[in-house]
């Protein structure tokens, strides 16, 4: 059998055929064009999937079903998009409306959920049953799996992990709240942190590097730091503590096999991977609480999810 993994963003919708081994044979991608309303969404969706199937030489027979991620709250039960700002849609009935171009299985869920799913089955949290997928980019997603089973929450609204309190009254979120774990190690966090640094380090390295770059990024830290800038050493320390401070809480909380690191930051590698392993499981064995939990980088990039809607429906 194949399957279809669709990735829906604020800008573009990726849809992927999937093969049992978690393999994509086909993938395209094309605008969101949310102003043109959800049943259009859905309706162009379906048509790139019988337009792959066709490319690939599949039947309708072949295909095993149709997964969905979503960036927003999902209720997957009902097969709801509750609320998707980024896309326009709220208390939409996907797969109810999908259901009218193919009679086959056809499931949605969050696309950070989605992303989990896809490292845990096919990708690094491969052959284990308890994983927490940690992504950092604008914001920090999360993605939990137990047992093999992805959790959602009630109504879908769970696994909202950068969200957890690392600083009472700390800075303002957007969801409100102040102090969230997202406003200190996601990108953006980490991109505020060096911008502080440089405005307070007028000699730091990081302000060539940020004039050579095309300003400051996520990257600009790390490089001073390699270079042996002190004003970025302690940029990447601090933030690298606040980091591994929410992955610490997780881990009392689910203490899974493994935490799998995704989004832009991951791919400084080592540089990341290593300083969190030690923070972390040094807490954890000083407390006791054993066994200890790999940290490994993500490896399906930008096809998690994709990958990981065609798993959801498998």
């Amino acid at each position: 059998m194949i399957y279809a993994g669709v990735d829906i963003g604020g800008m573009t919708i990726k849809v992927g055929l999937v093969n049992e081994n978690g393999k994509i044979v086909l993938s395209r991608a094309f605008a969101t064009e949310q102003e043109k309303g959800f049943k259009s969404m859905v309706a162009r969706t379906a048509e790139m999937v019988r337009a792959l199937l066709d490319e690939a030489n599949y039947s309708l027979l072949d295909l095993g079903g149709i997964g969905f991620g979503i960036p927003g709250t999902v209720d997957s039960k009902k097969g709801m998009i509750v609320s998707a700002v980024n896309i326009g849609c709220k208390n939409e009935k996907l797969v109810e409306e999908m259901a009218q171009y193919f009679n086959v299985p056809i499931a949605v869920g969050n696309d950070a959920n989605m992303a989990a799913l896809g490292e845990q089955r096919f990708g690094a949290g491969k052959g284990h049953e308890n994983v927490v997928m940690i992504t950092l980019g604008t914001g920090i997603g999360g993605g939990i799996i137990i047992d093999g089973k992805l959790y959602e929450g009630n109504g879908g609204a769970g696994g909202e992990v950068g969200h957890q309190i690392i600083v009472v009254d700390g800075e303002q979120c957007n969801c409100g709240r102040r102090g969230c774990w997202e406003r200190y190690a996601s990108a953006t966090g980490l991109i505020n942190q060096t911008k502080y640094a440089m405005a307070d380090n007028a000699n730091s390295l990081m302000h060539k590097i940020a004039s050579e770059n095309g300003g400051v990024d996520g990257k600009t830290a790390f490089l001073a730091k390699d270079a042996g800038d002190e004003a970025g050493r302690n940029v990447v320390e601090q933030y690298l503590h606040y980091l591994s401070e929410g992955l610490l809480n997780l881990a009392y909380v689910l203490h899974p096999e493994m935490f799998i690191i995704g989004g832009g930051i991951s791919h400084e590698g080592k540089n990341v991977m290593d300083p969190l392993r030690e923070k972390l499981n040094e807490s954890l064995q000083s407390s006791g609480m054993l066994p200890l939990i790999e940290i490994v980088q993500a490896s399906l990039g930008n096809n998690a999810g994709i990958i990981g809607a065609a798993a959801l429906v498998m």
